[in-house]
């Protein structure tokens, strides 16, 4: 599915690349199987983001992944937080990626979001539906973050959703999200930085992954994998 690609792109840092690409990418969107309000509304968001400056967009983009955890591009987080459940979850993941011949950099996190996009857009469209229903609420529970802060980048999620088929129920996550307080206030951060503990040395497996890996040319195209979330609670932070 190409779509996925697309949209693992612009959950991605913003680039001069994807700029240059809009053309394409554009021509990907309008050739997938999302639904036609929703095909409409995801151009009209790449069209808006490709006018801007990159270095706007960029900083745009900052502001709302890279400032508090509310809007964290890490499937885990949202669900395992900083728990040792995290860490195993990790690893099954990696695992199901191994069977599927893809090797992550060693600095690489397996639930980041574009790169588990990256993943699916080799998958085989049925199989690449099964695992955002795997993981619908927390997509869902993004869109509604997003929603909150009237960003527009909420179109990625509800084109995901669109594609996983999904019948989820969002009312009672907006009401639950719109009596959220915000972590990305200045108050916030600082208070994040007081209470978080100083450690020395050389980077940890949480540290960010700089840009997506797109799975190598021998990963087998299509092939179906099997879901196992291991320990996966459904109930997102």
């Amino acid at each position: 599915m190409q779509v996925l690609s697309v949209l693992s792109h612009l959950l991605d840092y913003p680039s001069a690349e994807f700029v240059a690409a809009k053309e394409d990418l554009l021509a990907i969107v309008n050739e997938s199987s999302i639904s036609p309000d929703t095909r409409q509304a995801l151009c009209a968001f790449i069209e808006t983001q490709c006018a801007k400056d990159v270095m706007e967009w960029q900083a745009e983009y900052d502001g709302l992944f890279e400032r508090g955890r509310a809007l964290g591009l890490w499937l885990f987080e949202h669900v395992h937080g900083e728990s040792r459940d995290r860490g195993q979850a990790m690893i099954d993941l990696i695992g199901q990626y191994k069977q599927a011949g893809l090797e992550l950099a060693q600095n690489e996190l397996p639930d980041y979001i574009p790169l588990f996009l990256e993943f699916l857009a080799t998958q085989g469209e049925d199989n690449a539906r099964q695992w955002l229903s795997e993981v619908e609420h927390i997509l869902a529970l993004l869109q509604c973050r997003l929603e909150k802060r009237d960003s527009e980048y909420a179109i990625v999620f509800v084109s995901l959703l669109d594609i996983a088929q999904s019948t989820f129920d969002l009312s009672t996550l907006r009401d639950q999200v719109n009596g959220e307080k915000r972590d990305d206030t200045k108050q916030a951060i600082d208070k994040e930085w007081e209470e978080e503990a100083v450690t020395f040395g050389a980077p940890d497996a949480d540290s960010c992954p700089s840009a997506v890996n797109r799975p190598s040319e021998s990963q087998r195209k299509d092939q179906h994998v099997p879901v196992t979330w291991t320990d996966f609670n459904k109930q997102a932070s």
